[in-house]
């Protein structure tokens, strides 16, 4: 049966269904998950939601990784998770912005008034800043009227639309980010050096573990030496582009959407110009040649360094991971599949220069200075590397050049994007019909994680003065790839992406809250060019459960019809009906399962955190 007015559709699912064993696992990982995450900020955070470490400045160990001990927390709350994990979110949050505007530097220049300054770093890059605020970018989600976080978006956002002439990071008239290292106290307009990213002098062996391995403050610095040309824009600092959407999907404002589409189309124009090839460093003029060379810069296309230079480790860091999800935040913003494709034909460009040998093809994932390469891995010095000098592809592998490609499927449905990859991810075989087992397998998998998570936690007995940060980052318990997959038919969020795409999410009227009702699980089954189809179930045998199901992670799915078909039963009749909506909503009797299909036009909607019934 189904009800429809021209502002909801309701649609009442009366017919019983065993409980799956999916969706037991399911409501059984939220369940664990939140009360793992209680137990873990009691074991690493005190009263006043200071993380217990030694606070650092350092891309080595700094105020990203402490933020990163509550990374996906506010997505689990956003899936169904108990509100206890919000509230301790929002605790560590409060006492974070607290300990790092409290925690100073002595020797980088860049802290000595705080490694916070308006509640935000100081001064360092988007790879790191990035991996912060994943969890504050999301938190809209779950938390759209918050009022701190409204303004703590506005005011970032502002600094990076070039609106507060006391954070000049931005210049309008090249639309360019003026340096790699930003933040809350403006650009850095000179050379880096080893001691901005290192952070003070440290005791080291014998107290911390390192996530590279150094065990002298010296050799830190050497980890660093090579990270110097931050001067004009780098393709990392598209991710400023999260906080404007998520600032514009809060509050409506059109000034955060406008800026975020010119910074985009600045890049686009920029990529075009550079035959098709995004360039990872810009001059302060937004000319590429008056750059470091278009592939130049810190984790730019020939970002090769000596790893760990006391044991000539090369290490090719070129990152362009996340770059792709700032192409798609204008896509959200837009509805344009151009912005994507832009992205694509990066992919196909740098493919298009493999080799053949030993009788294998080879795909290059690295270009730039050749004179360069071939003194790294003989151990030579640099200083006295001529200004210019051969270029070309390197670093040929067996796989594709392909950074985010299930992504890139998910965006366009184009199936050549799976091609990219060296397997079918068994998410997207579960979809074709062909791994009908993946869901258990997969949720099963992550209770066994928040086991063996909260197993490492207490098995922890570091006292606070022999901690980092990211010492704790492995045992966060909460691990959200698989719910969002399999709830959401979505691409995980994490330290990488800090944009939740996804096909469908959940809201709970009744408790006026996102995510889906206590007892309530859901799983999409299949994806298809506008259309999806999900069960959704009811594992209460007493009381009947309400659930909101909305298009898009930010309403930006327009939902047309859904048809609701019986799963078990030989009798009932299938119910559809016409919807014309971002949302609908599903009465759910005691013990009762649906089978939905939804047909809709995606991207059809302009992106907002309002909650459907506002």
């Amino acid at each position: 049966m189904s009800r429809s007015t021209s502002r909801e559709t309701i649609i009442d699912v009366m017919t019983p269904l065993a409980a799956p064993a999916w969706a037991l696992l399911e409501r059984q990982l939220l369940e664990a998950q939140s009360r793992a995450c209680e137990q873990f900020y009691d074991r690493y955070f005190d009263e006043r939601g200071y993380l217990l470490c030694v606070p650092r400045w350092s891309g080595d160990d700094g105020p990203d990784d402490a933020l990163e001990n509550v990374l996906n927390w506010t997505v689990l709350h956003a899936l169904g998770g108990s509100d206890r994990v919000l509230a301790l979110y929002k605790r560590a949050l409060e006492g974070h912005f607290r300990q790092y505007t409290e925690a100073k530097t002595t020797a980088v220049e860049l802290g000595r008034d705080g490694m916070y300054y308006q509640e935000f770093h100081a001064c360092f890059d988007w790879f790191h800043h990035g991996e912060a605020w994943s969890v504050i970018l999301l938190q809209g989600l779950t938390d759209p009227y918050d009022e701190r976080l409204i303004n703590r978006m506005r005011r970032w956002s502002s600094w990076y639309m070039g609106d507060d002439p006391h954070v000049p990071n931005y210049d309008k008239q090249h639309k360019v980010m003026r340096s790699f290292f930003n933040g809350s106290r403006g650009p850095l307009l000179r050379k880096a050096t080893a001691l901005d990213w290192a952070g003070d002098p440290i005791e080291v062996a014998g107290r911390f573990d390192t996530g590279h391995g150094e065990t002298t403050y010296q050799e830190m610095l050497d980890h660093f030496r090579d990270y110097t040309d931050v001067v004009g824009d780098n393709h990392v600092n598209l991710g400023a582009t999260g906080l404007a959407l998520a600032a514009y999907a809060l509050t409506g404002d059109a000034r955060y959407r406008d800026w975020t589409l010119e910074y985009v189309d600045a890049w686009v124009e920029r990529t075009q110009r550079n035959d098709g090839l995004i360039p990872s460093s810009v001059g302060l003029d937004g000319l590429v040649e008056s750059g470091y060379g278009w592939y130049g810069g810190v984790y730019g296309w020939g970002f090769t360094v000596l790893e760990i230079p006391w044991h000539g480790q090369l290490a090719h860091r070129a990152v362009h991971l996340r770059t792709p999800f700032a192409f798609a935040n204008a896509l959200l913003l837009t509805g344009h599949p151009g912005y994507v494709d832009v992205w694509r034909s990066v992919i196909d460009k740098v493919n298009a220069n493999a080799k053949r040998e030993d009788g294998r093809t080879l795909y290059p994932h690295m270009y730039g200075r050749l004179d360069r390469l071939e003194r790294l891995r003989r151990g030579d010095s640099l200083d006295d590397l001529p200004a210019d000098g051969p270029t070309g592809w390197y670093e040929f592998r067996s796989h594709k050049f392909a950074p985010s490609a299930e992504a890139l499927w998910y965006w366009t449905l184009d199936r050549s994007a799976l091609e990219l990859m060296d397997e079918t991810p068994r998410w997207v075989r579960f979809l074709d019909g062909e791994d009908p087992d993946y869901p258990e397998a997969a949720l099963r998998a992550e209770l066994e994680t928040v086991r063996s998570k909260v197993a490492g936690m207490r098995a922890d007995h570091r006292s606070p003065d022999m901690s980092m940060s990211d010492d704790m980052n492995h045992l966060n318990p909460a691990t959200t790839g698989a719910l969002i997959q399999l709830m959401l038919g979505g691409i995980p969020t994490g330290r990488d992406v800090a944009t939740l795409h996804a096909f469908v999410r959940y809201f709970d009227p009744l408790r006026r809250r996102a995510g889906l009702p206590d007892h309530v699980a859901a799983l999409v089954e299949r994806i298809a060019e506008g259309e999806v189809q999900l069960q959704l179930v009811n594992l209460d045998p007493v009381g009947e459960k309400v659930v909101v199901v909305q298009g898009g992670a930010y309403a930006e799915h327009q939902i047309t019809r859904v048809r609701s078909t019986p799963i078990q039963s030989p009798v009932a009749a299938a119910v559809e009906v016409a919807v014309d909506h971002s949302h609908f909503s599903v009465r759910l009797a005691p013990g009762a399962g649906t089978r939905l299909s939804l047909t809709f036009r995606r991207y059809a909607n302009q992106p907002t955190l309002a909650l459907p019934w506002v």
